[in-house]
């Protein structure tokens, strides 16, 4: 699954642009055991609503970053970082596959470099070249990120794009019950252990959350799913699907929060 060796094309960061930012930490802090960590605390000045962010840590370790939404008609979304070596040469390599810079490679003083894309079809998605900051620090255990995963409208186009921006291995599985094909990706050059995520094509009837177009979305390990989701219903957060037990997978369940940003919780089988 998921390491924090961060190899170019593997999942490295991710962060959340909600509307309200003490809400969001208030939930996800119910949700997944988070503590919030405010960047700036006691600052002021007029651009202290806009600055409004922070760090998500679990057991002291950071799983994730939290900001105000603040561009226009956004919805509430996470974004998910890839690892990339040179953040400018990726930008060229998604323009020529037909993608389409949101923001162009930035410095964040030491830390590092990032960039925010649309794929061809609409899906969005983001590259940080590790400085001082080579990403989140807990990944694949209890409250942190441990899959990564699209929703697409054409897995064959999305398999074509993603793989000449990160190189990446795909293969190929049936559903179970006729439910399609499932799409899993490993970091180039890697043995299939090492794959962080997966692809599905959908209908744009089954994509409203983003008006049709792909989404990204983060799975979130949990000890028990049941328990997860009852917190999640209970903090003001809703369940698309499930928990439901998948066959060699585990028990998920794909939720909302109350902003409506999507994530899926995973309580993996012990096998």
């Amino acid at each position: 699954m998921i390491t924090n060796d961060f190899v170019p094309g593997s999942p490295c960061w991710l962060d959340l642009g909600a509307p309200d930012v003490g809400a969001a930490a208030a939930f996800y802090g119910a949700v997944l055991g988070w503590d919030y960590e405010p960047m700036g605390a006691g600052g002021g000045g007029q651009d202290a609503e806009a600055m409004e962010g922070g760090m998500f840590r679990k057991d002291g370790k950071i799983v994730a970053g939290l900001g105000k939404l603040t561009e226009k008609g956004a919805r509430s979304a996470w974004m998910i970082y890839y690892c990339v070596s040179d953040a400018d040469a990726a930008t060229r390599t998604v323009e020529g596959a037909g993608g389409t810079v949101r923001v162009a490679p930035t410095d964040l003083d030491e830390w590092g470099r990032m960039a925010q894309y649309s794929d061809p079809l609409g899906g969005q998605f983001a590259v940080w070249q590790p400085g001082a900051d080579k990403g989140v620090e807990l990944v694949d255990q209890p409250g942190s990120l441990s899959w990564t995963e699209l929703y697409t409208t054409d897995a064959a186009a999305a398999k074509e794009f993603y793989g000449t921006v990160f190189g990446w291995q795909f293969s190929d599985m049936a559903m179970p019950g006729g439910g399609g094909t499932y799409t899993m990706i490993t970091p180039a050059g890697l043995p299939e252990e090492r794959m962080h995520g997966g692809l599905m094509e959908l209908g744009m009837e089954n994509l409203g959350l983003a008006h049709g177009r792909p989404y990204w979305h983060p799975v979130f390990n949990v000890t028990d799913c049941d328990a997860a989701v009852a917190r999640v219903t209970e903090n003001g957060g809703t369940v698309q699907m499930g928990p439901e037990t998948a066959e060699g997978v585990g028990r998920m369940a794909v939720c909302l929060d109350p902003s409506n940003a999507d994530f899926v919780l995973l309580t993996p089988s012990e096998s």
